[in-house]
């Protein structure tokens, strides 16, 4: 009997799985995956399966750079050729091991981790040349951004603070306890989305600037409603956030327009596409300044619209760096 009852669960992880390996769905599109051919999971349903593979240890995230969901580098189930239920066996075996932690529950994460390995080179050596290249941001982290990583990660499924000292972006150095809540990566870096406990609100910390990280006895409560996608969709990177939203519309010429639509790099935007080609993107934006860089990549092909002082402040900006190429000027060496 119990088996006829986890059975729809088994399924819908091995299904989830097979569709984080493949790389290259995002949220709504897991849904379609989950459902295959039947109703479709609820948001919360889907967010409760993701939680079960991260629980056991699966190194699946989020790449915002895509909007896809996606394992680690180098990591795949591919070649394990496991049935649902040897492949339930595997996440429930990662569980138990992350559940008791200690040196038994790390052997046991090795013996996981060995099958997926193998099986992962085996892949390499069989398998044939694929005719699509991907090009991802490439994450690389020192000894010291690992660590911090591990305590955080490790922290924040625990439900446990966290003391550290962090430097920002002008190497000022801070003592911080926090509270992990969820992960970004992005742009080929990962950042904490925590509670700060001096600063009573929610910060985004870069691990890679985080050094002495001490996972602390006291416990916290994440808030039901805290959703890390949702924290970071007005955000281009995904770690700039603030209360107000900015709606940006820019105009993109024909010949770029097709690109600028398909470069999903905030949640909420309204596309009007023209006759000519050309389109109009309405963007909803947590940080204007975000906004306008990434519009400039564009160069002459694309312009900010409204509002005036949008249009104002990347105008001011285009000067500054035409100042920068001016003739007379010698660059710096």
């Amino acid at each position: 009997m119990e088996r006829a009852t986890n059975e729809p669960r088994i399924v819908l992880l091995v299904r989830l799985l097979n569709a984080i390996d493949e790389g290259r769905h995002s949220f709504e599109d897991l849904k379609d995956r989950l459902a295959d051919g039947s109703k479709r999971p609820s948001t919360r349903s889907l967010r409760r399966y993701l939680a079960v593979l991260s629980e056991a240890g699966f190194p699946w995230f989020f790449d915002r750079t895509t909007n896809t969901y996606r394992f680690a580098e180098g990591y795949s189930l591919k070649r394990l050729d496991l049935s649902p239920g040897e492949l339930f066996g595997l996440v429930a075996l990662r569980s138990f091991g992350a559940s008791i932690g200690g040196a038994i529950g790390g052997s046991i994460n090795e013996i996981t981790e060995k099958l997926v390995v193998s099986s992962s080179n085996a892949r390499t050596r069989t398998a044939t040349p694929t005719p699509m290249a991907f090009r991802l941001s490439e994450i690389r982290l020192d000894e010291t951004g690992e660590e911090a990583l591990r305590v955080f990660s490790a922290a924040e499924r625990a439900s446990r603070s966290v003391s550290f000292l962090y430097s920002d972006k002008e190497g000022k150095h801070t003592s911080r306890t926090a509270d992990p809540y969820g992960f970004i990566v992005s742009t080929g870096r990962i950042y904490c989305v925590a509670y700060d406990h001096a600063r009573r609100d929610k910060r985004v910390f870069a691990v890679d600037n985080v050094s002495e990280p001490r996972m602390l006895a006291k416990t916290f409560v994440k808030p039901s409603d805290f959703d890390v996608e949702a924290y970071a969709a007005a955000s281009i990177s995904g770690v700039m956030h603030g209360v107000d939203v900015t709606a940006v519309r820019v105009h993109f010429a024909s010949r770029v327009a097709k690109a600028a639509v398909a470069a999903r790099v905030v949640a909420e935007r309204q596309i009007t596409r023209n006759a000519d080609g050309s389109a109009l993107i309405e963007y909803r934006v947590a940080d204007v300044d975000e906004l306008v860089r990434w519009v400039l990549g564009w160069g002459a092909q694309a312009e900010i619209v409204e509002p005036a002082e949008v249009r104002e402040r990347i105008a001011a900006l285009s000067l500054e760096i035409s100042g920068k190429y001016a003739e007379n000027q010698n660059p710096p060496v």
